[in-house]
């Protein structure tokens, strides 16, 4: 095989690849990108990484005692279940760290996150509906 063939075949696996790559991405992309239940996130190299890997990511930071954040957390598992959006739990006790990082001084704090870019800060109780549209106009 001479190198103009090599190179060539070479250029054929390469192009097969990428659409089998492109393929793939559209057939699974719902789930990578909506995960169907909020799931715990552990420092700020996976938040930040979480933050990479889907267009829109609802933060919630909450903690164990907080009675108004066990009052959200069937709010944030509807968000979860009914849009795009990936839900991220992150326990402030835990986090202390990243906690400070986002400026969180009460619990529940929600954060929007769209393009990888903080865009809505939200704290105290949410209801439903007024929280369920902020996620969704940045969809």
């Amino acid at each position: 095989m001479t190198d103009d063939e090599t190179l060539e075949e070479i250029r054929k696996q390469k192009l097969e690849q990428l659409r089998d790559r492109a393929a793939g991405e559209d057939g699974g992309e719902t789930t990578r990108e909506s995960p169907t239940e909020p799931f715990p996130v552990q420092g700020s190299a996976s938040l930040n990484e979480t933050v990479a890997d889907h267009d829109v990511v609802l933060v919630d930071f909450h903690a164990e005692w907080c009675g108004p954040c066990q009052m959200l957390e069937p709010i944030v598992e509807s968000i979860a279940a009914d849009t795009d959006a990936a839900v991220a739990k992150v326990d402030i006790d835990d986090n202390q760290p990243l906690a400070a990082e986002y400026g969180v001084r009460g619990v529940p704090t929600l954060v929007l996150f769209a393009d990888g870019q903080p865009v809505e800060r939200l704290v105290g109780m949410q209801n439903e509906s007024q929280l369920r549209n902020v996620v969704e106009s940045h969809l």
